[in-house]
């Protein structure tokens, strides 16, 4: 299934940078780049252990009503180096027509450098549902009841 988003490059962004793309055939998400302001661009972002920062990928953005654009971390740059997104997972709204940037941190012990045109993470477009919220005299019971954080388990105790 495809979809159609129109994407818009911010003033002072470098154009050499790619817009969002599928690496794979079958991706759920499409990689996201790093696009530095330019005095940025010769030696990249260095983000210390437990630091944060916007980082901007140049582009604004067009959703269609009712869809949204999920941020999400790339598990290698987790798995590896301790970065992910402190939002997991970010929203874009459909209406949002600013700078997109994503907020990385550093949950690793070494600093680590994010340059010119990484891959620093991934979108995917998903459909959106509006509740609407009633107030209610009563919920129904389940037999998980009010039990959360924890409340379930790790492990099947009748194994």
């Amino acid at each position: 299934m495809s979809l159609r988003v129109l994407v818009e490059r911010i003033e002072g962004s470098d154009p050499l940078v790619p817009l969002p793309r599928y690496e794979t055939e079958w991706a759920a998400g499409a990689d996201l780049r790093a696009n530095l302001d330019e005095s940025q661009r010769q030696d990249g972002l260095r983000l210390a252990p437990g630091e944060r920062a916007l980082v901007p990928i140049g582009i604004k953005i067009q959703l269609p009503q009712g869809c949204e654009m999920q941020l999400r971390p790339r598990s290698g740059l987790a798995l590896k180096q301790g970065i992910t997104l402190l939002n997991s997972p970010g929203t874009i709204d459909a209406d949002y027509r600013g700078p997109v940037g994503v907020v990385l941190i550093n949950h690793g012990d070494e600093p680590v450098s994010i340059k010119h045109g990484d891959r620093i993470a991934q979108a995917v477009i998903a459909p959106v549902m509006q509740a609407q919220f009633e107030i209610a005299d009563t919920l129904t019971d389940t037999k998980r009841g009010a039990g959360g954080f924890g409340s379930t388990g790790v492990r099947d105790e009748t194994a």
